[in-house]
C-alpha cells in the first residue's frame, strides 16, 4: 500500500540503497523537511519496502511549476515488484491535482528504463555525480 511517510522514515532505505550504508545523519537531503516537500512508501507487512521524495524544484523554469523526485530505492530483496511504479503513479496524480506542470529527477544511468516506461524522457547526456554514480536528467510532462 502506497502512504505519506515522515522524512525520518526515508532514511534507512537511503541509506541501504543508494548511500553504501553510510550513517543515516549524512543521508538527509536539503529541503526533506521543507513545507512543500513530501516522502512515500510502499508499506507491506507493516514495513517500508519502496520510497520516494518529491520536491518542489523549478528546474525546467520556462516550463512552469515543477517537483523533483529524490532518493528513490526500493530494498533489493523486493525489487521488481512494481512498487516504485506504484509509488510514483500515486505522486504523478497527486501532483496534477496540485496544477503541477512536470516532475523530474536525476535518474541513476541504471535505472533511467524504468521511468521510460513510465513516460519521462531524457534530458541531458549522461553526467557523474561524484561518489554516487551517473545519472540522466529525466523529466515527466503532467499538463
Amino acid at each position: 500500500m502506497v502512504k505519506f511517510i515522515l522524512p525520518e522514515e526515508v532514511l534507512p532505505l537511503r541509506s541501504l540503497v543508494l548511500r553504501n550504508g553510510k550513517p543515516l545523519e549524512e543521508c538527509v537531503f536539503d529541503g526533506d523537511k521543507a513545507y512543500d516537500t513530501f516522502h512515500m512508501g510502499f508499506v507491506e507487512d507493516g514495513e517500508i519496502r519502496s520510497i520516494a521524495s518529491f520536491m518542489r524544484n523549478d528546474f525546467f523554469p520556462d516550463d512552469g511549476e515543477g517537483y523533483q523526485l529524490r532518493g528513490m530505492a526500493t530494498h533489493p530483496y523486493f525489487e521488481g515488484r512494481g512498487y516504485g511504479a506504484a509509488l510514483i503513479n500515486f505522486a504523478i496524480e497527486y501532483l496534477k491535482e496540485y496544477k503541477t506542470d512536470y516532475l523530474w529527477c536525476n535518474a541513476r544511468s541504471g535505472a533511467a528504463t524504468f521511468y521510460k516506461k513510465i513516460g519521462f524522457i531524457n534530458e541531458s547526456p549522461e553526467f557523474d555525480i561524484p561518489g554516487i554514480g551517473f545519472h540522466y536528467e529525466m523529466r515527466l510532462k503532467l499538463k
